[in-house]
């Protein structure tokens, strides 16, 4: 089984994973030898800070090895191309994550790999940041049935869409809160297959005040994603009253917390003095991303 787009997993797979990973996250010498023998293979077309750590410190806790291998400009060497460089790996590794600036590329690897494929973050979607998001609100709510999300900033993003998809499909309401624009509004298309993939109810709203009314959890997350360095100047010009800050959050409910699953720009779409408050809950999200792909990792070698 590959995980390409938060589409392949169901509901019950998705609380399948998170309950893995909180099993693993609180027994950790239990499950130190668990991936012994066992290789993952880190195809990286773009860096991450926190997706390649997680991966690879995860990997080495439970027992495992990891290795990185840069794909930039989408092939294995400068001959080679993705698919036979798949080829390859599927006789030395055990499982493949792939980093890759367009999701192209990862169902090109997915349909010739024999080994899972687990998607690290493409354009249009980051699967792994919302397993990590559901483990972070599950631990901070007590649950996840009934609650709302409200995700601010840009819609049309790989994070508003895993969000819609994967928070909607454990029961959460989503909305996404975003500039009246259809370029940096949320993707009908996947709108309405994350509709059809849940019962869960997923709004659009362009006001922001009126869009975080009684939400459990505000999400945000940079304004200028990877590949959009050129739109950067426009971007600054329509974003700015999106910015989660003291008076956004006091919209929300009472006892709500804030996520962003980083880098972040403080002063920009959030406020340092909103990121380092008691509401915040960045950090443990960002230590989550581990927890959570060990869990992944641990069930899709059980698959």
């Amino acid at each position: 089984m590959h995980l390409l787009t938060d589409f392949d997993l169901t509901k019950d797979q998705v609380l399948d994973i998170l309950d893995l990973s909180s099993e693993i996250k609180a027994n950790p010498v239990e499950y130190s030898g668990c991936m012994r023998n066992k290789t993952l293979i880190m195809l990286f077309e773009l860096a991450s800070l926190r997706t390649r750590i997680s991966f690879e410190a995860g990997m080495n806790r439970l027992g495992g090895h990891a290795i990185f291998y840069s794909i930039a400009g989408g092939k294995f060497t400068r001959s080679e191309t993705l698919e036979d460089g798949v080829k390859n790996l599927n006789e030395y590794v055990d499982i493949i994550m792939v980093r890759a600036l367009k999701q192209e590329a990862v169902e090109r690897i997915g349909s010739v790999a024999t080994v899972p494929v687990i998607n690290g973050m493409t354009e249009r979607f980051h699967p792994c940041q919302n397993l990590a998001d559901l483990l972070t609100i599950k631990e901070m709510k007590g649950g996840l049935e009934g609650l709302k999300i409200v995700y601010v900033g840009d819609g049309w993003c790989n994070t508003a869409n895993s969000t819609m998809i994967g928070c909607s499909s454990v029961g959460m309401d989503v909305t996404i809160v975003c500039p009246d624009y259809p370029r940096y509004s949320p993707n009908p298309e996947i709108i309405s297959k994350a509709m059809a993939h849940s019962d869960s109810e997923i709004t659009v709203s362009h006001d922001p005040e009126s869009g975080v009314a009684g939400a459990d959890v505000i999400y945000t997350d940079v304004w200028v994603s990877a590949g959009m360095e050129e739109e950067k100047k426009k971007r600054m010009d329509v974003f700015p009253p999106f910015q989660v800050n003291a008076e956004l959050v006091s919209h929300a409910d009472p006892d709500c917390i804030v996520m962003h699953c980083l880098p972040a720009h403080h002063g920009l779409e959030i406020t340092s003095e909103v990121m380092d408050s008691q509401k915040s809950v960045v950090f443990d999200q960002a230590g989550n991303r581990m927890h959570a792909q060990n869990g992944l990792l641990l069930w899709l070698l059980k698959k």
